[in-house]
C-alpha cells in the first residue's frame, strides 16, 4: 500500500508539476516570460469586459429595460 502512495507522489512531483518547475526556473531569467499566461488571461478578461459594457450601453440606449420601481420583485 505504501508503494501506491509513493507512485502517486512520483506522478505529481515528477510529471504533473513539471511545467510549474519550468515556470519557477524561468522566473529567475524573465519575469514577463514566466507570467505570459497571466497577461493573456488579463487581456482576454479586458476584451470580454469591454464587449459586455458595449452591449449594456447598446441596450441602455435603446431603452429596452423596464426601469420602473416595480419592474423587479426584489426591489
Amino acid at each position: 500500500m505504501k508503494d501506491f502512495f509513493y507512485g502517486i507522489q512520483d506522478l505529481f512531483v515528477d510529471v504533473l508539476f513539471a511545467p510549474f518547475d519550468a515556470l519557477r526556473a524561468l522566473e529567475l531569467e524573465s519575469w514577463f516570460g514566466a507570467n505570459f499566461m497571466s497577461w493573456i488571461f488579463m487581456i482576454i478578461g479586458l476584451v470580454a469586459f469591454t464587449y459586455w459594457m458595449m452591449q449594456l450601453a447598446k441596450y441602455n440606449n435603446n431603452n429596452e429595460e423596464d426601469k420602473s420601481v416595480s419592474a423587479h420583485s426584489y426591489l
